[in-house]
């Protein structure tokens, strides 16, 4: 039985994939890992394949997404099967690093709520009536971490690498999913992604933006489990 190791996506938790350990942890081992440890992509990832089990199944959202493509990198026969979920394995564009800049200003005056609330999580979602209730539970999940995290994950993934090169050697089970309407990683990164990995298989989840395990939990879940009984 394959492992499963999950990560989050930036200022998130475990409860991002809530829906998805519900519904699968009877049938497989499940573990989560915080990204919060360290202010570099390389070091955070290095962290998790400390603790992570000898070989595993790897799914990362978001940011969860870009430090699993630096395990592949990192430690690649380890990882039996891969899912990149709403994520980019492109690096930090320039106009990026400077709107992180003012960010992690904000937030070191002590504003950081107010990065959450007006800058980021609401212009992620897609509109539905769940939205509320999501960016409620995103808020508390960010609250929950702080700003010292805040500060840490903007720094790891404004100096991240370009991760093209690591996508195309991997040959593992790959499945790739996004939701239709993600405005932050948009479709056409998925479909470079499919691209550079052989064989992996591109899902498109309509009616759900950059969180599709909480907009659209059924039908993200039905895709991993696909993907994980393919292993």
């Amino acid at each position: 039985m394959t492992p499963l190791l999950l990560l989050p996506g930036m200022m998130c938790d475990a409860r991002l994939f809530g829906p998805q350990i519900n519904a699968l942890s009877g049938r497989y081992p499940i573990m989560t890992a915080p990204l919060g440890t360290h202010d570099t992509i390389e070091k955070i990832a290095s962290d998790v394949l400390e603790y992570a089990p000898e070989t595993f199944a790897l799914a990362g959202l978001s940011m969860g997404g870009i430090v699993a493509m630096e395990m592949v990198r990192q430690a690649r026969d380890r990882v039996v099967g891969l899912a990149l979920i709403d994520t980019n394995p492109l690096a930090d564009a320039e106009a990026m690093k400077d709107r992180r800049a003012l960010q992690i200003a904000t937030t070191l005056a002590g504003d950081m709520r107010r990065v959450m609330r007006d800058e980021m999580k609401p212009n992620y979602l897609a509109d539905r009536p769940n939205q509320g209730a999501i960016l409620d539970l995103c808020m508390a999940m960010a609250t929950d971490l702080g700003p010292e995290v805040f500060v840490r994950q903007s720094k790891a993934l404004r100096d991240r690498r370009d991760q093209t090169e690591t996508l195309r050697g991997y040959n593992g089970r790959t499945l790739i999913l996004c939701g239709r309407e993600d405005s932050l990683c948009p479709v056409k990164r998925h479909r470079l992604m499919q691209k550079l990995i052989p064989g992996s298989t591109l899902q498109i989840v309509e009616n759900a933006g950059h969180f599709p395990t909480l907009e659209q939990p059924q039908l993200t879940t039905a895709a991993l489990a696909r993907w994980l009984e393919s292993l």
